[in-house]
């Protein structure tokens, strides 16, 4: 696994089970470790708050996460790196069966002087808000991933506190209080300005639904073992340093058939940009020669500003045998297109489908296996039957099945990415780059899967050929998901390059850039 590993809530408390039986490490020692290394992780992220000794607020729940949230203000004391603290607990532990890391933390901060409260429901939480105005910072350690159901009572109100402080910083710890597997948008939970999310990373801090709610996530990691971890991985998160590694790099003797032909059916009236924006993607992932085909009333004004980029019509004859297709930007949706949808469908290259091409091609029982779609949450809803919100909330499960019923991979593009494979394989990319939340950059991301596949394609197949005729080449596998996992990462890697708001073709300009400067080899 190239990526770090993600993992459901439930199977973190399996893991933390099997870390304690067959590893030796206890509760105690994986609390300590957490709230060290937490500590270390906040000092690191927010050195403007640590220039002065913050005075900082501990919200503790019962379990391991409100011990994590002690151990980790404990920490910070002891380098003094804190001027005062505040410990406001759900409920007061036991101190005279001191078994557990919660009441060993707690005993420890009571010998510290540092004074504590305990929640009482009685009281307004006006009063609570009143306590904690000059806080620096607030610590969530409310509820952890053991968490099965929606958060009630003391809990909630704790949650609610935490939302209406204005002037602290707000720090999860491992995820916001409130956040499990089966969260969504009608329940509590806590909004952080960052979240310490130990490793392994939880799934559910990365839906579309709850990913804001954490705000910037801090990996805390060197707390499990990662051959463990990846026994229990369900997903991996992605970024373009790994990705862009999987795809190889273009030869010094490389010419424009070698780097892949990629054919792009697009545009129509009213949408000629997305048909430019898509081709541009193509070229900005490095492929060889792109043939643009739209209709005969958009060919003058598509055709006088695409550059290098072929514009034709799709009635006219070529010489150029694809090596992988992409389908859909600003097409429309008049059944018309279908016999050209079907005649894609049918081709045994690469395929990419995307906006109006997703929605015409929602009949088709499966895909050639090699075909890429890359619907938003609307797009999506329509293809597969789910709500919107369900898909938002509960996305994994919704893309997996699509992903194996019909023989594709999924590229859900919303603020953060899904990539699903056939094979069950799930790739997460961390988006939350605003900038791509403009008109545009899904055609440019379309482009970007198609250059990719295609480039990879040609080369798999001169492989292929190589390799029948006595040649031993190594692997000459073609694999959708992973350059549909590329695409993604290089978008959001272009997105993060751009100050202040652009256009798609500035997006291009700068995942060209990128791609040059991982796959030329300079």
């Amino acid at each position: 696994m190239s990526g770090k590993t993600l993992v459901s809530a439930k199977a973190a408390a399996r893991l933390d089970k099997e870390a304690s039986l067959s590893w030796g490490l206890n509760a105690f020692t994986l609390v300590e470790a957490a709230g060290r290394t937490a500590a270390s992780r906040l000092v690191h992220a927010f050195p403007a708050l640590f220039q002065r000794k913050p005075k900082i607020a501990v919200f503790a729940g019962s379990g391991n996460n409100g011990a994590d949230a002690m151990s980790m203000v404990r920490s910070l004391i002891l380098r003094d790196k804190a001027d005062d603290a505040l410990l406001i607990l759900k409920k007061k532990p036991d101190v005279s069966c001191p078994q557990t890391p919660h009441s060993q933390a707690f005993i420890s901060l009571a010998k510290m002087n540092v004074p504590f409260l305990v929640w009482d429901a009685a009281l307004p939480l006006s009063q609570y808000r009143e306590k904690l105005e000059n806080f620096d910072i607030i610590l969530d350690g409310i509820t952890g991933s053991g968490l099965e159901g929606e958060i009630k009572n003391q809990a909630a109100e704790m949650a609610h506190v935490i939302n209406g402080i204005k002037n602290a910083r707000k720090i999860s710890i491992d995820m916001p209080s409130g956040n499990f597997d089966g969260w969504n948008d009608t329940m509590p939970i806590v909004r952080a300005d960052a979240t310490l999310a130990i490793e392994p990373l939880k799934l559910c801090l990365y839906t579309p639904a709850a990913r804001p709610f954490a705000g910037r996530i801090i990996s805390v990691d060197g707390i499990f073992p990662q051959t463990l971890m990846d026994a229990y991985a369900e997903a991996e998160l992605l970024d373009w340093e790994t990705e862009n590694r999987k795809i190889p790099m273009i030869q010094p003797d490389a010419y424009k058939y070698s780097r892949g032909v990629i054919e792009i059916y697009a545009g129509s009236i009213g949408a000629t940009g997305a048909a430019r924006i898509a081709a541009r993607g193509a070229e900005a992932s490095g492929a060889g020669l792109i043939r643009l085909l739209v209709d005969e009333d958009i060919y003058p004004i598509v055709a006088s500003s695409s550059g290098s980029v072929m514009v034709a019509l799709p009635s006219v004859e070529t010489r150029f045998s694809p090596d992988a297709l992409l389908v859909g930007p600003g097409w429309g949706r008049d059944p018309k297109r279908l016999p050209a949808l079907q005649k894609a469908i049918e081709q045994d290259v690469p395929l990419v489908l995307d906006a109006d091409a997703i929605h015409l091609a929602h009949m088709t029982a499966q895909f050639n296996g090699k075909t890429i779609l890359t619907p938003h949450a609307g797009e999506f809803s329509a293809f597969s039957g789910a709500s919107k919100e369900e898909i938002l909330a509960n996305t994994i499960p919704i893309l997996k099945k699509t992903a194996r019923e019909k023989k594709a991979v999924v590229l859900f593009k919303s603020h953060v990415m899904f990539i699903a494979a056939e094979d069950g394989r799930i790739g997460v990319v961390d988006g939350m780059t605003p900038v791509l939340g403009a008109g545009g950059s899904g055609d440019l991301l379309a482009g970007l899967c198609a250059g990719i596949a295609g480039r990879v394609w040609r080369g798999a197949s001169a492989k292929r050929m190589q390799t029948n005729a006595g040649a031993a080449v190594g692997n000459s596998a073609f694999d959708a998901y992973t350059c549909a996992c590329t695409a993604a990462t290089l978008l959001i890697a272009a997105g993060k390059k751009v100050r202040g708001f652009a256009d798609p073709f500035v997006l291009a300009d700068n995942a060209a850039q990128l791609a040059a400067d991982a796959w030329l080899g300079r």
